[in-house]
């Protein structure tokens, strides 16, 4: 895995990781590259506002689909507490788990509550560059799914 950076701005190569997902599989953002990839960091599964923000993204998925975009949610929650989220909620995208906070920390997405993501979303154009990164450490707000997918379709123009 990279190092932590300092200063990761729009403009710049994603950090490559892997985490795994609810399947027990490897998940590696440099095996995406060629593909629009939106990453959402959130605080944690069956919390008010993340629950709300999963849901409403499920609502508008064929619109995330039809962008062509690689969706996956990354938390600090295990594999299991993600796999019980998605069968709760219903929800199509993948989800990650970061349980050491590591990529948390290598996109500076980490949260002023120890332990936890902040709520973020990077979008990383098919070429491996970040073409939006919004961090709102408080994650009280939930990004609106007409900007992200506004974003996803410019990254693709971009791309």
């Amino acid at each position: 895995m990279s190092t932590p950076t300092a200063d990761l701005v729009v403009g710049a190569p994603a950090p490559d990781f892997t985490l795994t997902d609810t399947n027990n599989n490897p998940w590696q953002l440099s095996s995406k590259l060629g593909k629009t990839v939106v990453l959402l960091f959130y605080p944690g599964d069956n919390t008010p506002v993340c629950t709300t923000q999963m849901c409403a993204l499920r609502d508008r998925w064929p619109e995330y689909q039809a962008s062509g975009a690689e969706i996956v949610g990354i938390s600090t929650d295990s594999v299991e507490k993600h796999r019980q989220f998605i069968q709760q909620h219903r929800l199509p995208l993948r989800l990650l788990a970061d349980t050491t906070g590591e990529v948390n920390k290598l996109y500076n997405a980490r949260s002023w509550r120890p332990g936890r993501a902040a709520r973020a979303v990077v979008v990383i154009d098919k070429d491996g560059i970040i073409r939006h990164r919004k961090v709102e450490p408080l994650a009280i707000f939930r990004p609106k799914d007409d900007q992200i997918l506004d974003i996803i379709n410019k990254a693709e123009v971009r791309g």
